[in-house]
């Protein structure tokens, strides 16, 4: 079962709908990473949609579609890769560890900048190839 955690009960926080399975759960804007518990706000620079976490940049499948939040999996995300789009805005490639869907979703401005490079790095240092001597 997928549950979001709201961690700042007396701010005013914006409310968000989620439908998993059949159960509607309201999200506060603050809430904590299934991954590595960092508690983090769903407003982001650069961003409309929130969909991962700022520091460890795993996300939660919950969207078929940027925002829409239909998704029923709910499994964890994995950060597996940075794609460039054609304007040259950076996206990280996540693979749900449940069903194995693929999207890509938009860098936030608050994002992990060291994450983020070994993230891109990652197939430098580990080539899908053999190396040739």
């Amino acid at each position: 079962m997928f549950r979001l955690t709201c961690l700042s009960r007396h701010a005013r926080p914006a409310f968000l709908s989620v439908i998993i399975s059949g159960s509607v759960f309201i999200m506060h804007s603050t809430i904590r990473c299934r991954k590595c518990s960092t508690s983090f706000s769903f407003q982001a620079l650069g961003t409309r949609n929130r969909n991962h976490c700022p520091h460890c940049l795993w996300s939660v499948h919950l969207d078929h579609r940027p925002g829409d939040r239909s998704a029923k999996c709910g499994g964890l995300m994995e950060p597996i890769a940075i794609s460039l789009r054609a304007d040259g805005e950076w996206t990280i490639v996540h693979r749900c560890a449940e069903c194995g869907t693929l999207h890509a979703n938009r860098v936030a401005g608050d994002d992990n900048a060291v994450e983020l490079l070994q993230l891109a790095a990652r197939p430098l240092a580990n080539p899908p190839f053999p190396s040739v001597c």
